[in-house]
């Protein structure tokens, strides 16, 4: 077999090539899983500004914002102005399987998008990204994943789960008309309510030193941050996929049964992603309201480090 082709106009080189170290994977498999799961992949990537983590043979990993000077001139792109690094990026824009083709003969491996399309400020979706402590069970997760959608049924809200593709699990409430700042209240909300239900086991503390080994629910995935989309492969030993999974099944799963080579044969036909998630839904006033109320977590973590370092220079300096 050659190991180069083409496919869809795309030429695909190198393609047994290893992926990266300990992906227990080939460039080839990459293609072949990605065209396999495009229909499935692309509806979330669709219209929205995309950002990739790709790796080159005896490279790190690298995230790519701005397309590179050979990128076709069939890849959509949107230009737009980036505060953080005062300059304007060139996204691309993966709307079809060609341009998803082009972009795994890159080694493009992760796929990361807003919770925006362009041409709309809305955010489509809540996020609640639920991680683990390190060395923490699988089990522990899924529990916190559980007191979310308690937390969410309590305000009539409904959510699907999936995988991340690491060590945790990314809950997504799909939301009809909301405003960044309504959704980004909203989400701390939903974060401050599961707290409550079991402070044992979940904490919404920001920095690691402040979680005491529990699952730690991050209520800052709005506004510019991105989410990997649902299927997109992750650069973990063994190539794990962000994976969705039903609720009922969600406590009889590991992150390790979803990876680039089972994750098709799990599939089937079907589309789970689509199938468990619910209608856009509206997001209720005393959510809102509650969370207008609770600091940002990483602004109030930025305070409390300054705090913190202020008073350990006081004490070192015999002033307190």
């Amino acid at each position: 077999m050659s190991s180069d082709e083409v496919r869809d106009s795309v030429s695909l080189t190198n393609l047994d090539q290893p992926l990266f170290d300990d992906a227990s994977a080939t460039k080839r498999d990459l293609v072949d899983y990605l065209d396999a799961v495009h229909t499935r992949v692309l509806p979330g990537l669709r219209d929205r500004p995309l950002s990739v983590v790709r790796i080159r043979p005896g490279q790190g990993r690298f995230m790519q914002k701005n397309v590179p000077k050979y990128t076709p001139d069939w890849v959509r792109t949107e230009t737009m102005w980036a505060e953080t690094s005062k300059r304007d990026i060139s996204y691309a824009v993966c709307d079809d399987r060609r341009t998803l083709l082009w972009f795994a003969n890159q080694r493009a491996v992760e796929y990361h998008v807003p919770l925006w399309r362009l041409g709309s400020p809305a955010p489509t979706h809540l996020v609640l990204d639920l991680d683990p402590p390190e060395g923490a069970d699988f089990a522990a997760v899924v529990a916190a994943a559980l007191l979310v959608r308690q937390a969410l049924a309590a305000d009539g809200l409904a959510a699907a789960v999936k995988t991340s593709g690491a060590k945790g699990l990314h809950v997504l409430v799909p939301v009809a008309e909301a405003s960044m700042d309504d959704m980004a209240a909203a989400t701390r909300a939903v974060a401050v309510r599961t707290e409550r239900l079991d402070p044992a086991l979940a904490t919404t503390a920001y920095i690691i030193d402040d979680r005491g080994g529990k699952v730690f629910l991050d209520s800052t995935r709005a506004y510019g941050a991105t989410l990997v989309a649902a299927y997109s492969p992750r650069i973990r030993p063994g190539t794990p996929v962000s994976f969705p999974v039903r609720w009922g099944e969600l406590e009889s799963v590991r992150p390790g049964d979803f990876t680039l080579r089972t994750a098709v044969e799990r599939l089937g036909d079907g589309d789970p992603w689509a199938e468990s998630m619910p209608e856009p839904q509206v997001l209720p006033e005393d959510l809102v309201a509650e969370g207008r109320t609770i600091p940002v977590a990483r602004v109030q973590a930025m305070h409390e480090g300054k705090r913190r370092k202020a008073k350990a220079a006081r004490q070192a300096e015999g002033t307190e």
